[in-house]
């Protein structure tokens, strides 16, 4: 112990001395959460044997002329309860160098990153998530021209404190129209981007029964274009066969997969319309032959909302990567200031709808047949997984007084969107209401209450939420917030959900204890979700940056 504190302490003062005596630059953030787990059988909350466990991340970088480098350090003793059980330890799970000359970057180490969209390669962290799958290996990036962008790597995926068999290449390029022939199309209003890509991954084939591709790989073509006061988006993704590697002919599956993203938005003062629809098929890619979430490395953007409020998002769209069809509308307008409806401050309002089923017959993973090509749109006779049509009205009153009204109606496949045997639960049907309202009782010193309500005959019943906040700018805040299910048919689970939080901020860091019990459930971020258990216990979180 004493060895490790005089190392420690010999590391931060040559640290301190050599940022003091040169022109670079450190800087960072720092990342605890720590939760006690108490045992309550109303709700099925478990204790944890360690009764308290922790999360912590701390990020330190330094910069200097065109040299960057850093690390992060992550500690899990052991890990929250939402987080996977093989986050266990201590260590240095993130470290890079990264140099810039002329119009060439080079990263060595470990790197975030992703191609169009994410279709076929999307590297990235969610700590809410738990989600890590950071590269390690090699990037280089090349500018040759205005307008021209060169991208290659090569690495693994991370997964826990490991990294994957299987090893990813991939090259991007992306192209500005205009910029390279500036000269020729100066005058021309349409701005054209396209940009192509391909991710390859590599992994020794070890299956005794079957012949199984040690290189598979996924294209994609994507194309943006603007003009005036509209833009349109697309990309199309090829994956070749990618059997998992099972030893039974019915859990391999040599089908392709392939993806399209299609968007057009049109904007002005006051008014922004948007379209966008999607669709994939079998287009899960992995950095190892297998079925486990944690080793994906691409995405497929969410084509629902991604509401802020906590009983519309009491039942998420979980993107489903084998095999759907979506769609969704956007439409925000402002009326006026000085009008009826508008007011003295105007009026924000937002109308979203979004619809995602499944494609016809069946996807390829399920039909198990190489030669199945779903339609390229099907809506007609297809399952329905997921619905959302709301409306969002936002009015500010008065210089002191806000408001926020929400009315939505949601259909929410529980068995598909949450992986369960079909028949287990069925469709929840919901109609969900929201008000917020805030008001500023003197400066410094502001007051919310949001009054929620979900009115469903399905899954676990009818829902009510209140929340009240007291915030004394710009240091401390004070929360109360309760939900209460009490439309659920089994009387012994019409229960109460209370939770109490207070917290400081000053200037970057920010402390908050509180205590509470949650509802397990489905937790998601853009279409990515995870299991939450039930919980009851204290909880602290610190956060700050330099």
């Amino acid at each position: 112990m004493k060895k490790l504190f005089i190392l420690i302490f010999t590391l931060s003062f040559n640290i301190i001395s050599f940022a003091q005596n040169n022109s670079g630059q450190f800087y960072g953030d720092f990342d605890l959460n720590m939760q006690t787990y108490s045992e309550d059988r109303s709700i099925g909350a478990e204790e944890a044997d360690e009764i308290l466990l922790n999360n912590a991340y701390l990020n330190i970088n330094y910069r200097k002329g065109n040299l960057y480098t850093g690390l992060r350090y992550e500690s899990y003793l052991n890990a929250l309860l939402d987080f996977d059980k093989e986050y266990q330890g201590n260590g240095i799970a993130y470290k890079y160098l990264t140099y810039k000359i002329d119009n060439l970057e080079i990263t060595a180490g470990n790197y975030y990153d992703q191609i169009g969209s994410g279709l076929i390669f999307r590297s990235y962290e969610n700590k809410r998530l738990g989600i890590d799958n950071s590269m390690d290996g090699v990037k280089l990036k090349y500018f040759p021209l205005r307008g021209l962008e060169l991208k290659s790597f090569i690495g693994k995926s991370r997964t826990y404190f490991s990294y994957s068999d299987g090893i990813i290449r991939g090259v991007d390029i992306n192209l500005s129209i205009n910029d390279i022939f500036e000269k020729k199309l100066k005058d021309i209003k349409t701005k054209i981007i396209l940009g192509q890509g391909i991710v390859s991954r590599y992994q020794k084939d070890n299956n005794p029964k079957f012949n199984l591709p040690q290189n598979v790989a996924a294209y994609s073509t994507r194309v943006t274009i603007n003009y005036g006061k509209w833009k349109y988006f697309g990309e199309f993704a090829t994956k070749l066969n990618d059997p998992i590697g099972a030893l039974t002919i019915e859990e391999n599956n040599y089908a392709k997969g392939s993806g399209i993203i299609n968007s057009i938005t049109y904007s002005k003062r006051g008014l922004g319309i948007s379209a966008e629809m999607h669709r994939v098929d079998h287009m899960e890619f992995r950095s190892v032959r297998t079925v486990s979430k944690e080793y994906i490395i691409n995405y497929i953007p969410a084509l629902s909302k991604q509401h802020t409020y906590t009983l519309l998002g009491l039942y998420p769209c979980a993107t489903q990567s084998e095999g759907e069809f979506g769609m969704q509308f956007d439409v925000f307008y402002k009326i006026k200031k000085g009008t009826l409806l508008g007011g003295k401050y105007g009026t924000k309002i937002s109308l979203n709808f979004s619809r995602i089923n499944a494609l016809s017959g069946g996807n390829s993973f399920l039909n198990d047949s190489i030669n199945h090509t779903p339609a390229f749109i099907s809506i007609k006779d297809e399952e329905l997984y997921f619905s959302d049509l709301n409306i969002e009205i936002y009015k500010k009153i008065n210089r002191k007084l806000r408001s926020n009204f929400v009315l939505a109606s949601q259909y929410y496949n529980k068995d598909v969107l949450e992986g369960k045997t079909r028949g287990t639960y069925g469709i929840v049907k919901s109609i969900i209401g929201v008000v917020d309202v805030q008001y500023r009782i003197k400066k410094g010193h502001t007051i919310k209450i949001e009054l929620q309500e979900l009115l469903t005959e399905q899954g676990d019943g009818a829902w009510s939420m209140g929340l009240l906040e007291y915030t004394i700018s710009p240091n401390w805040f004070f929360a109360i917030q309760d939900m209460y299910n009490w439309g659920n048919k089994d009387s012994e689970k019409q229960l109460h959900y209370a939770n109490y939080d207070f917290g400081y901020i000053k200037g970057a860091t920010r402390i908050a204890v509180g205590y509470g019990k949650k509802r397990a459930g489905i937790f998601c971020v853009g279409g990515v979700c995870k299991e939450v258990p039930s919980s009851n216990g204290f909880n602290l979180s610190i956060s700050t940056s330099f």
